[in-house]
């Protein structure tokens, strides 16, 4: 046995051939696959009671005791099989540790879906003899094949991520590689076992080795919808936006009113803070902040029924907001480094520092375009400078808290007044005062040199924010 791997994993899913592959993987001597050993509807199989002496009750109170089972056979390298729907509980203990070797198998989403039906239909899941085949045709429901198709692309997306962040790296074999004995032979190798099979088991037989338009009932109808779909993914928004974290010690909870405050940055945070010390009849200083994530789960503990929020701003007033008070502004308050070389590398035409408030509305839209421009490269990566939490997108932003909590409300600054009296008043909070309009800073407002121009390049700049809340023109 090698040193290298002490035991191995299958990543497949149903109807992927893994009952082929591991009926060949038990034909070496030095492995040994228990099936779909944590499935949390049986243990290995259907008809398994137990795996290496571990029961399902065992396996279910603690999963590791069926892991340890497995890795330490002396007879043979244990491996086996895991599905997306598997327990979740041993997948970052299997994930994390590079001693369990990975195989991840693969077939085209629609043969497997199509191949499920028909098992659905027939109730035949294995086949060892052609005389005992039961034939069925699918139906193909749109519907029900874009949730399969999204559950795998989900799991095949965080196998390559963690494989990545962790550097390892998995024996990759597609459905049809698994007739070749070489394929075969060579995750043999990879597994580190000495051992070469000369043909294979061929015990189990292609169920459905018919194609496609044979085994659905409506062909013409799925090859409608199939066609439909973007099986590119050419309508996504390319995300390059470093990943933010959730950002605890700046969440604000109120004094009495359990009530958390999760603010974006760029937002209106200050009128938030006022309001919710206001429901107590205090100032904001009283207010619970600077947590860590543990005297946040205290609290939440401690406050039954709490409500927590954030505050959407429109991504062009968020934009400009963000340009006044940290760029085009040279006082306190300002990214004064950051605005000194975006005049000087990204050619920002802005006035002298000290001159701000010299300039006139076309001077302050002229300089505000090019910041937007600015924050189309830097957002997409293509700029030295870091992305700054007060321009991030805020699907980014909010991204960024769900490592830790979600809000389970966002609201949007321009239905603050209504929205927040409501949400006080499900609290007890009857006669909650009103939030005062947010303070922006800017010798010119935004209506002041708003336009068709800075509405496309705004929504060009933030299309992540406008396709995933839905924003309009700002005016």
């Amino acid at each position: 046995m090698t040193s290298r791997f002490d035991s191995f994993v299958v990543f497949a899913e149903m109807r992927t051939g893994s009952n082929f592959l591991e009926a060949n993987l038990n034909a070496f001597a030095g492995t040994k696959c228990h099936g779909e050993a944590f499935n949390p509807h049986f243990i290995g199989y259907p008809n398994s009671t137990n795996i290496m002496g571990v029961d399902q009750a065992t396996r279910d109170a603690e999963p590791t005791a069926l892991l340890r089972a497995i890795r330490y056979d002396p007879a043979a390298m244990g491996g086996f099989r895991y599905f997306h729907d598997h327990d979740p509980r041993i997948l970052d203990t299997v994930l994390d540790d590079p001693k369990v070797a990975k195989i991840i198998l693969t077939r085209n989403p629609v043969e497997s879906y199509v191949s499920w039906k028909i098992a659905q239909a027939t109730g035949q899941w294995k086949l060892t003899d052609m005389k005992a085949h039961r034939t069925a045709k699918a139906e193909f429901v749109l519907d029900e094949f874009e949730a399969h198709l999204e559950a795998l692309q989900a799991f095949q997306l965080l196998l390559m991520n963690r494989l990545q962040t962790s550097g390892q790296t998995a024996f990759y074999i597609a459905y049809e590689d698994l007739q070749s004995v070489e394929v075969m032979n060579g995750i043999a190798t990879y597994l580190g076992v000495p051992e070469m099979l000369e043909e294979l088991d061929n015990n189990l037989k292609k169920q459905n080795p018919s194609p496609l338009h044979e085994k659905v009932s409506n062909y013409a109808q799925m090859e409608q919808a199939l066609a439909r779909m973007d099986r590119f993914d050419l309508s996504r928004t390319p995300n390059f936006e470093p990943r933010r974290g959730p950002n605890v010690p700046g969440y604000v909870t109120g004094v009495k009113a359990p009530l958390l405050f999760m603010p974006i940055a760029g937002g209106p945070q200050q009128e938030v803070r006022r309001w919710l010390a206001a429901l107590d009849g205090e100032k904001q200083n009283a207010l619970g902040a600077n947590m860590t994530q543990e005297e946040l789960r205290q609290w939440k503990r401690k406050h039954e029924g709490h409500r927590s929020f954030t505050v959407l701003r429109h991504p062009i007033l968020r934009a400009h907001e963000v340009f006044c008070h940290r760029i085009m502004n040279s006082d306190k308050g300002s990214y004064l480094q950051l605005r000194r070389t975006l005049v000087r590398r990204y050619k920002l035409p802005l006035p002298e520092e000290g001159h701000e408030g010299s300039i006139d509305a076309s001077t302050h839209r002229a300089a505000f375009i090019a910041f937007l421009k600015f924050l189309k490269g830097n957002l997409a990566g293509q700029t030295a400078v870091r992305v700054d939490s007060a321009w991030c997108t805020q699907a980014e932003a909010i991204q960024g808290f769900g490592e830790f909590t979600l809000p389970d409300i966002i609201l949007r600054e321009d239905a603050l007044p209504r929205d927040l009296s409501t949400l006080a008043a499900t609290l007890g909070y009857s006669d909650a005062q009103r939030i005062e309009p947010a303070g922006l800073h800017g010798n010119h407002m935004l209506e002041d040199i708003y336009d068709d121009e800075i509405e496309a390049l705004g929504a060009d700049v933030y299309q992540r924010d406008y396709m995933m809340f839905g924003f309009g023109r700002w005016r």
